[in-house]
């Protein structure tokens, strides 16, 4: 669905799509640390950053920032795809995490409070600290240290009618993954159909669809930064149930209400670009009549050539071997995994994790090593592992890029 044009004109859109500023030429294959910049984010960041004016005042200046957000929620809610609840920023997508989580947790009495073992240690610290807090507790349902994520059906068995908070991952940024959301919903709802549900999307965002309405939770969290804008910020949509638990709100301030203090239009105004982007894409490989049809539409070319850079990577291209044929090399989540979105994790029995980034970097192709610390020691302690190699793609990459990658690869386990 992207072809060769369409891609040279996607890349086209981003920020040193092929070159650091500061080592030059280089091929980007660490998106899941933070994906490219989206030009028209830099300049909409630029703009905003240079006005002066506050919402909330009798000018036509203050008038347009309101507006510029009003604006902004509602190309988000399209994005996220639902139609109630609210969409509000904070200052990361970790801290919105937490705050949702609080609200959760604080909201509720008694009960279970249930996560899994894949899941990024922000959820996971939220839930623990809370349950401290309060004497809760809190279960973990464990992973397939096989496939690299969990099974709706782990969820079913370790649900109980008494869980209050469930918090799920929507994508791993260490195994690549992407769990079967409405499946895993469907199963805690089927037992506890008043459990509130936060979900951590932050690494699913930049990989596809968001569908908020199929997926039946109470928050959906992301990071921009990692979906094409800039950093400082996080997005977060809430139900209006969970709003009903009462967040922390100043005394005497609008009812309902997320936000704290001045809100930064700029951050607002940058996610629009994302959007945007998004709707663009879709115009471009369907016929689709509607914002929400046209960033469906987006979603699914983004997994499709998503999984063509994935399947050149493990398989091979051209007389290039993949890495499942290099002796030694071994995948997290296993090779033929249909939850892989964008990402290939794997480690060499015989070159250490961390020398494979050091010679890829020093080819100019950025990865990253992922230690068996508190960001993935759940994923890698469980495979016997101290360190992975971590390659993330997003659909702006190309195949030549995959193949330049082999090559240099297959020159570094030959030494």
């Amino acid at each position: 669905m992207i072809t060769p044009d369409l891609l040279e004109t996607i890349r086209s859109k981003f920020a040193h799509v092929d070159n650091c500023p500061f080592q030059g030429p280089r091929v980007f294959f660490e998106n899941a640390g933070g994906a490219l910049t989206l030009k028209s984010a830099v300049e909409t960041s630029a703009k905003f950053a240079a006005i002066p004016d506050n919402q909330g005042r009798a000018n036509p200046a203050a008038q347009a920032l309101m507006d510029i957000i009003a604006e902004a929620k509602a190309a988000a809610m399209d994005w996220f795809g639902v139609d109630h609840g609210q969409v509000f920023v904070g200052e990361s997508g970790t801290e919105l995490l937490f705050r949702l989580i609080r609200t959760a947790v604080t909201g509720t009495e008694g009960g279970v409070l249930l996560g899994s073992t894949v899941e990024h240690p922000a959820s996971r610290s939220a839930m623990v600290h809370w349950a401290k807090k309060l004497g809760r507790d809190y279960r973990l349902v464990p992973h397939d240290d096989a496939q690299g994520l969990v099974t709706a059906e782990a969820y079913a068995e370790a649900v109980t009618p008494d869980t209050k908070v469930a918090t799920i991952l929507h994508t791993s940024p260490v195994t690549g993954m992407g769990m079967d959301l409405p499946a895993i919903t469907k199963a805690i709802r089927a037992v506890a159909p008043e459990c509130f549900i936060i979900v951590d999307g932050i690494q699913h965002a930049s990989h596809g669809l968001v569908d908020l309405t199929a997926a039946d939770v109470d928050g959906y969290v992301v990071s921009p930064y990692k979906v094409f804008s800039r950093h400082g910020y996080g997005v977060a949509w809430v139900s209006d149930r969970l709003t009903e638990l009462g967040p922390e709100q100043l005394l005497g301030g609008p009812e309902a209400n997320w936000e704290f203090g001045t809100r930064d239009t700029g951050a607002y105004a940058t996610f629009r670009d994302v959007v945007d982007y998004f709707d663009w894409l879709g115009a471009e490989v369907s016929d689709a009549d509607s914002r929400r049809g046209r960033i469906e539409a987006a979603g699914a070319a983004i997994k499709a050539h998503e999984k063509t850079l994935t399947d050149a990577m493990l398989n091979g291209t051209g007389n290039l071997k993949g890495l499942t044929e290099m002796a030694g090399v071994h995948i997290v989540g296993g090779a033929d995994n249909p939850a892989r979105e964008g990402l290939v994790c794997f480690w060499s029995d015989d070159v250490a994790a961390a020398d494979i980034v050091e010679a890829l970097n020093k080819e100019g192709i950025r990865t990253h090593v992922r230690k068996a610390d508190h960001y993935s020691g759940n994923i890698l302690d469980p495979l016997g592992q101290g360190a992975a190699v971590r390659v993330s793609m997003c659909h702006y990459n190309s195949e030549t890029e995959v193949a330049r990658f082999l090559s240099v690869m297959a020159g570094i386990l030959d030494r």
